[in-house]
């Protein structure tokens, strides 16, 4: 897969392997929004081919995709990760006030107090808390702070977001630096 293929193309779920003897297999949302993931929606898997999806079970954890109903045809799509674009993104999915893409929270600055704390690689999720997982800054580690840490994105941790600017104020997220 081109770097560049990966640049322009979001990974939103992966489908594991076949459950019983329908062509249901297991799925793997690594969304926020599962609306997203209804009956005949259509995903990249690779640069130019798609899948549809042709039953979603959400209690289950289990899709059927392209009207296949034999475990042996579906094997090959086992480990498949499904794609979307960023526009489409944004276009099939509702945010509500400040909320915002996981895609534009990345590589944000991160300060506290006006200080530079690091840089937002990636949102992790654990349980039901969204959390930033935080590169901090080169100065800092010089100083003997821990490479990474994590920090929830919630209240009262989270002051302000700036998408336009790439910055996000954090209040507390200093004090879990040192306690790293």
């Amino acid at each position: 897969m081109s770097k560049h293929f990966k640049e322009q193309l979001l990974h939103i779920a992966t489908i594991g392997k076949t459950v019983g003897i329908k062509g249901d297999m297991k799925f793997h949302d690594k969304s926020d929004f599962p609306e997203q993931f209804k009956v005949g929606s259509s995903f990249l898997i690779n640069k130019k081919d798609k899948i549809t999806l042709t039953d979603v079970n959400f209690e289950r954890g289990l899709v059927k995709i392209n009207n296949l109903t034999n475990p042996q045809d579906c094997k090959k799509f086992t480990n498949a990760k499904l794609f979307t674009t960023y526009e489409e993104t944004r276009k099939n999915c509702h945010l509500e006030e400040g909320e915002h893409f996981f895609f534009d929270l990345e590589d944000c600055q991160v300060y506290e107090d006006g200080k530079l704390l690091g840089i937002v690689k990636e949102i992790e999720r654990i349980a039901v808390t969204n959390y930033l997982y935080i590169v901090t800054a080169e100065n800092l580690v010089k100083n003997g702070f821990v490479k990474s840490f994590l920090v929830p994105f919630v209240e009262p941790f989270k002051v302000a977001v700036d998408i336009d600017k790439k910055i996000i104020t954090l209040c507390g997220a200093m004090d879990i630096l040192e306690a790293s």
